[in-house]
Order: structure tokens, then sequence, then C-alpha cells
């Protein structure tokens, strides 16, 4: 996401299949560091926030990476699936509307997660 002096946000720095709808709420998350650093940086000449850019929106990036990915291959028929890809795929798909903590787990990652 930063490479020396170039910084990067949203789309420009990942993307995110649709599927989890994360790219929007990404993108705001990553302006919204990087305007932080960047005022503080301008008013004090502190480079830390700009420094630790990346690492500060990396985790949160690969929880939403990770849950879009999960998304799609429970929601998605993928070109090559075979008929044990398809029962794994219905097993999960049960599990989450059965199951009350898979249920709460997808509504935390859907949402956002403020602690990541």
């Amino acid at each position: 996401m930063q490479y020396g002096r170039l910084f990067l946000a949203g789309d420009a720095a990942h993307i995110v299949p649709p599927t989890g709808a994360k790219g929007l709420n990404l993108a705001i998350h990553d302006v919204r560091i990087l305007g932080e650093a960047l005022v503080r940086w301008y008013a004090s000449g502190d480079e830390s926030q700009l420094d630790g850019y990346s690492q500060s929106c990396l985790r949160r990036v690969w929880r939403a990476e990770h849950f879009s990915w999960w998304m799609t291959s429970m929601l998605h028929r993928l070109d090559g699936d075979d008929p044990f890809d398809l029962k794994l795929q219905l097993s999960q798909l049960r599990y989450v509307t059965t199951s009350e903590a898979a249920a709460t787990s997808l509504a935390e990652n859907y949402v956002g997660l403020t602690t990541v």
C-alpha cells in the first residue's frame, strides 16, 4: 500500500471480490488513516503515521479479503467444481443458516469489525 512516498488507497491498493461488499468500506478506512497521517505530517513534521500506514491498514484488508473469498466460495459455483466441492458448499450454507455462532461471525464480518 506504500512504497517510499507513494501511497495507494482503495482499489488502487487492494482489489476485493464484490461478494463481500467490502471495497468501499476498505477505501474509506484507507483514506481516513492516510488523511490523518498527512495532517499530522504537515502540522508537525511527524512521519510516524505515514511510515505505519500500510501496517495500520493491512490487517483489516486481509480480513476483508478472506471474508470476500469465503462468501464467494460459499455462494457461487466455480468452473471445475466437482460433486465433492458442491457438497462442501452446501454444508457451509447449512452451517451458516443453522448455527447462531456461524451467523454471528458472518454478520460481524459483513458489517465490518472495528477491532481489526
